[in-house]
């Protein structure tokens, strides 16, 4: 799990601001908070408003539009499952309903956070590129390939302890 500081405005305005001048700012901008603070809150919407000279309805409307971007604390690990045809076609569906029911929550790419399971989220990805070796996941970021369901309880096992 990466390090991520705690929200803070100051910070945020600090992040924003050396991302600002960048062409296409917004995305940059979304982007670096993310990776600084783990999520962007609410109260960042102005912030980026007006440091931009957008709309707070411009700045939420793509902040909502990219599932990526958390608007609430992340939980300690995230889990990606492929969705994508080629790992469904590898066993893909069978491994993702056991991963529900390992972890007592659905995919879901818009709840951003922790179901059944304390401190994990469980989120599809729709590709990761490793389509010959589906199913495939990331876990705290990191690529897993050729799951099956007994290495995917491994992998929880070590992950979650």
């Amino acid at each position: 799990m990466p390090d991520y500081i705690a929200w803070s405005p100051e910070q945020a305005v600090a992040v924003i601001a050396a991302e600002a001048d960048k062409e296409g700012a917004l995305m940059p901008i979304l982007h670096a908070l993310a990776r600084t603070f783990g999520w962007i809150p609410d109260e960042a919407v102005p912030l980026i408003a007006g440091i931009l000279n957008l709309s707070r309805a411009d700045v939420h409307g793509v902040l909502t539009f990219y599932h990526d971007f958390r608007r609430s604390p992340p939980p300690r690990h995230v889990v990606k499952l492929c969705r994508a045809e080629a790992c469904q076609a590898r066993g893909g569906d069978a491994l993702a309903a056991h991963a529900e029911r390992t972890l007592g929550q659905k995919i879901d790419a818009h709840a951003h956070s922790a179901g059944g399971h304390e401190n994990v989220s469980l989120e599809p990805v729709y590709c990761l590129g490793l389509c010959a070796s589906g199913p495939n996941a990331l876990v705290d970021g990191r690529p897993h390939a050729r799951l099956t369901a007994d290495r995917f309880d491994a992998l929880m096992a070590e992950t979650v302890r």
